[in-house]
Protein backbone atom coordinates (compact mmCIF):
# COMPACT_ATOMS: atom_id res chain seq x y z
CA UNK A 1 0.00 0.00 0.00
CA UNK A 2 0.80 3.93 -0.94
CA UNK A 3 2.11 5.62 2.79
CA UNK A 4 2.38 8.88 3.50
CA UNK A 5 3.59 9.93 6.79
CA UNK A 6 3.91 13.69 7.50
CA UNK A 7 6.05 14.88 10.34
CA UNK A 8 7.85 18.13 11.72
CA UNK A 9 4.95 20.08 12.74
CA UNK A 10 4.66 22.35 15.71
CA UNK A 11 3.77 25.79 17.47
CA UNK A 12 6.01 28.50 16.82
CA UNK A 13 5.58 32.50 17.05
CA UNK A 14 5.38 34.55 14.08
CA UNK A 15 8.58 35.09 11.95
CA UNK A 16 9.80 31.29 12.89
CA UNK A 17 10.48 28.62 11.20
CA UNK A 18 9.49 25.16 10.57
CA UNK A 19 10.91 22.41 8.69
CA UNK A 20 8.12 19.88 7.46
CA UNK A 21 8.90 16.12 6.72
CA UNK A 22 6.82 13.36 3.74
CA UNK A 23 8.06 10.27 4.22
CA UNK A 24 6.72 8.09 0.58
CA UNK A 25 6.66 3.94 0.68
CA UNK A 26 5.14 1.53 -1.17
CA UNK A 27 5.79 3.05 -4.39
CA UNK A 28 8.46 3.61 -6.72
CA UNK A 29 9.31 7.26 -5.47
CA UNK A 30 10.94 8.65 -8.28
CA UNK A 31 8.93 10.20 -11.43
CA UNK A 32 6.00 11.34 -9.37
CA UNK A 33 4.51 14.16 -8.00
CA UNK A 34 4.37 14.95 -4.48
CA UNK A 35 2.50 17.92 -2.95
CA UNK A 36 1.88 19.92 0.27
CA UNK A 37 -1.43 20.69 0.94
CA UNK A 38 -2.88 22.91 3.83
CA UNK A 39 -6.43 23.08 6.09
CA UNK A 40 -7.65 25.46 8.94
CA UNK A 41 -10.60 24.63 10.55
CA UNK A 42 -13.50 25.89 8.26
CA UNK A 43 -11.31 26.81 5.30
CA UNK A 44 -10.89 24.62 2.11
CA UNK A 45 -8.04 22.85 1.70
CA UNK A 46 -5.28 24.48 -0.51
CA UNK A 47 -1.97 23.82 -2.43
CA UNK A 48 1.03 25.50 -0.72
CA UNK A 49 3.53 23.51 -2.97
CA UNK A 50 4.55 21.00 -5.21
CA UNK A 51 7.79 19.21 -6.45
CA UNK A 52 7.97 16.75 -9.46
CA UNK A 53 10.90 13.62 -8.25
CA UNK A 54 11.56 12.66 -10.78
CA UNK A 55 13.58 15.98 -11.76
CA UNK A 56 12.98 18.26 -8.59
CA UNK A 57 11.28 20.90 -10.19
CA UNK A 58 9.42 22.68 -7.56
CA UNK A 59 5.93 24.32 -8.26
CA UNK A 60 4.30 27.27 -6.04
CA UNK A 61 0.48 28.05 -6.43
CA UNK A 62 2.26 31.92 -6.08
CA UNK A 63 1.08 33.08 -1.97
CA UNK A 64 3.51 31.10 -0.07
CA UNK A 65 6.59 31.63 -2.86
CA UNK A 66 9.79 33.20 -1.17
CA UNK A 67 8.46 32.06 2.34
CA UNK A 68 8.38 28.46 1.57
CA UNK A 69 10.51 26.16 -0.11
CA UNK A 70 9.91 22.54 -1.35
CA UNK A 71 12.76 20.18 -1.86
CA UNK A 72 13.67 16.12 -1.89
CA UNK A 73 16.01 13.80 -0.50
CA UNK A 74 15.43 10.57 -2.95
CA UNK A 75 18.04 8.44 -0.98
CA UNK A 76 15.42 9.11 1.48
CA UNK A 77 12.17 8.87 -0.41
CA UNK A 78 11.36 12.08 1.21
CA UNK A 79 10.40 15.36 0.18
CA UNK A 80 10.52 18.80 2.63
CA UNK A 81 8.92 21.81 2.92
CA UNK A 82 10.88 24.64 4.60
CA UNK A 83 8.56 27.33 6.20
CA UNK A 84 10.18 30.80 6.65
CA UNK A 85 8.57 33.90 8.56
CA UNK A 86 5.62 31.89 9.21
CA UNK A 87 2.56 33.92 9.57
CA UNK A 88 -0.25 33.43 12.15
CA UNK A 89 -2.50 32.83 8.46
CA UNK A 90 0.08 30.00 7.66
CA UNK A 91 -1.57 28.10 10.98
CA UNK A 92 -3.25 24.64 9.90
CA UNK A 93 -3.40 21.49 9.09
CA UNK A 94 -0.45 20.41 6.71
CA UNK A 95 -1.07 17.60 4.45
CA UNK A 96 1.19 15.62 2.15
CA UNK A 97 -0.26 14.34 -1.61
CA UNK A 98 1.30 12.44 -4.44
CA UNK A 99 0.38 10.86 -7.68
CA UNK A 100 1.93 9.78 -11.29
CA UNK A 101 1.25 13.17 -12.87
CA UNK A 102 1.34 17.02 -11.20
CA UNK A 103 -2.72 17.63 -11.19
CA UNK A 104 -3.66 20.74 -9.98
CA UNK A 105 -4.07 21.92 -6.57
CA UNK A 106 -7.02 20.87 -5.39
CA UNK A 107 -7.35 18.11 -3.12
CA UNK A 108 -10.13 15.92 -5.31
CA UNK A 109 -7.08 15.41 -8.15
CA UNK A 110 -5.03 13.13 -5.77
CA UNK A 111 -5.21 9.73 -4.61
CA UNK A 112 -2.86 9.23 -2.02
CA UNK A 113 -2.48 11.55 1.36
CA UNK A 114 -0.86 11.60 4.77
CA UNK A 115 -2.50 12.50 7.87
CA UNK A 116 -1.09 15.61 8.56
CA UNK A 117 0.99 17.27 10.81
CA UNK A 118 -0.16 20.25 12.59
CA UNK A 119 1.57 24.18 12.60
CA UNK A 120 0.18 26.96 15.00
CA UNK A 121 1.72 29.98 14.61
CA UNK A 122 1.16 32.68 17.57
CA UNK A 123 1.39 36.33 16.94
Amino acid sequence: QVQLVESGGGSVQAGGSLRLSCVASGFTYRDNAVLWFRQAPGKEREGVAGIYTGGGTPYYPGSVKGRFTISQDNAKNTVYLQMNNLKPEDTAMYYCAADHLFRGWTRAAYKYWGQGTQVTVSS
